[in-house]
């Protein structure tokens, strides 16, 4: 074979595979590129949509928040009868049936935000229970009384995880 042959079909098939490839990875870059920006629009949209359920979630939490705080829940809840056990019972049973109303929120929450409120409710029905466990308690009246003085000593457990969800929520901004 002639060496002029060689060297004449080298030098079209060089240039050639040079410009194919980098029209092929232009090419590639552009779509790469039009393809990130859908994701993007299509995130972008989504966000949009999905920021009004998730404000949705955090005002319900706090709606729950607010209706398990143990000075509202107390008030709202009169005892049926004279009997401590029962009205523990009936608060907590208010509790976590608001608890299960609200559950399918957690979705729209972190998952920090959402083991916080769960905390702030148990916290909450441990309180109950602890004072329906003292001595000084003998009605459903008194155990009220002694559930709202220990509350003047510390802050109530949905006041904390009210304010985890206001942090949490400015942070969306």
């Amino acid at each position: 074979m002639d060496s002029n042959k060689i060297i004449e079909v080298l030098a079209y098939t060089i240039p050639s595979i040079i410009t194919g490839s980098v029209a092929y990875y232009f090419f590639k870059s552009y779509l790469q590129d039009k393809q990130n920006t859908r994701k993007w629009l299509l995130q972008k949209d989504a966000q949009k949509q999905a920021l009004p359920l998730r404000l949705q979630a955090y005002e319900r939490i706090t709606l729950y928040l607010e209706r398990i705080s143990l000075t509202n829940l107390l008030i709202r809840v009169a005892p049926i009868s004279n009997d401590k056990n029962d009205y523990e019972n009936l608060v907590i049973a208010q509790i976590e049936q608001e608890f299960e109303h609200n559950l399918t929120q957690q979705i729209y929450m972190s998952d920090e935000c959402w083991t916080i409120v769960t905390t702030a409710k148990n916290a909450t029905i441990q309180m109950i229970r602890k004072a329906n466990m003292s001595d000084r308690v003998d009605s459903a009246d008194k155990l009220r009384e002694v559930i709202l003085n220990d509350l003047f000593d510390k802050q109530s457990p949905s006041s904390a995880a009210l304010g985890y969800i206001k942090r949490e929520v400015s942070e969306m901004w």
